[in-house]
């Protein structure tokens, strides 16, 4: 019987886990597979999200709960329970319960079908205007000028079949999330659902502004050369305006102008204005060259501390124990 491994990464959801798990057993009493359902501690320190998962694991042997050292970001997090998963395909879902966990049962189909990966899209959501609004910029420009295949609503609720899995794990690109998926050429099939709002009992997202961005900066780094293209065409110009610039004032030297002083202000303005179009392409050759350091150095993506296990306590009680030869 195949094995289906469900990825949650946790961070600060001690009040939606007991409901989540519960969906989740629902759901795989319907499926003929057999589950491990893997939550990851991504450092929760505001809540008991781990003694939590520490309870609920004494309840279902499925239950696989792991705790990473501190907090390394939902992507880590995931890449932290594919690694312990031990099924032939994994399903990884948020736990908020804003994307139904009974949509598995579709992906699983698919999955029977042949898919290698199966992606969960939103065909809608109910957020503030100026989360979607900013959501929606973010997917355009990275379907531009990134991965074109990339949902529009864009994707956190995937299935991976372990082929797939084990081209990432080659590959070991730190950085790449969902779209590393996509980039290794297998070709998706998608379900459709409409995101949930989140419920005030489940407290506020931990999905801050500034996380969203470093997010944005790493797909668009890792998948797209649009940016330092920029910067080699902007770097063009303004060598080309300055050359223009300089020939403009030898000629009027040439020609004897008196007025070369009266132009001091505008001398300032462009000097300014260059330097800041400079140091915008320095910050965007250093987010590649930090990446580039991210990789070479090696740090593992993540560090865990803890892991609680029940099937695998009980699987070495039942193993023989070696004899001491000495007695």
């Amino acid at each position: 019987m195949r094995t289906v491994s469900v990825i949650v990464p946790v961070y600060h959801n001690a009040e939606s886990l007991p409901v989540l798990l519960r969906r989740l057993q629902s759901m795989a009493d319907k499926e003929p597979e057999q589950f491990e359902f893997i939550f990851v501690d991504d450092g929760s320190h505001h809540d008991n999200s781990f003694p939590v998962l520490e309870e609920l694991a004494q309840t279902d042997p499925r239950i696989k709960a792991l705790r990473l050292a501190r907090n390394f970001g939902s992507n880590a997090a995931s890449s932290a329970g594919i690694a312990y998963a031990r099924g032939d395909c994994v399903v990884a879902i948020s736990a908020d319960l804003q994307d139904p966990p009974e949509l598995i049962g579709e992906l699983l189909t698919q999955w029977r079908l042949g898919s290698k990966v199966v992606l969960a899209t939103r065909r809608g959501r109910v957020d503030p205007w100026l989360t979607k609004a900013t959501s929606q910029a973010f997917w355009w420009l990275f379907r531009r000028y990134g991965l074109p295949n990339f949902p529009e609503q864009g994707c956190d609720y995937v299935l991976i079949d372990r082929q797939v899995l084990n081209v990432l794990a080659d590959i070991n690109e730190p950085n790449g999330g969902i779209g590393m998926v996509l980039w290794t050429g297998f070709q998706p099939a998608y379900v459709e659902y409409d995101r949930v709002a989140r419920d005030p009992n489940y407290g506020k997202s931990q999905w801050t502004f500034g996380k969203k961005i470093t997010y944005f900066i790493d797909l668009f780094v890792s998948f797209s050369d649009k940016p330092i293209r920029a910067v080699s065409v902007m770097g063009l110009m303004m060598a080309l305006l300055g050359f223009l610039y300089a020939c403009a004032i030898v000629i009027s030297w040439w020609q004897g102008s008196r007025d070369l002083v009266a132009g001091w202000s505008s001398t300032i303005v462009i000097l300014l204005l260059v330097s800041g179009v400079q140091l915008i392409m320095l910050g965007v050759l250093g987010e590649y060259q930090l990446r580039m350091l991210q990789t070479i150095r090696k740090r593992p993506p993540f560090v865990i501390d803890r892991v609680v296990d029940p099937s695998r306590a009980q699987q070495r009680q039942r193993e023989p124990q070696p004899i001491d030869e000495d007695l």
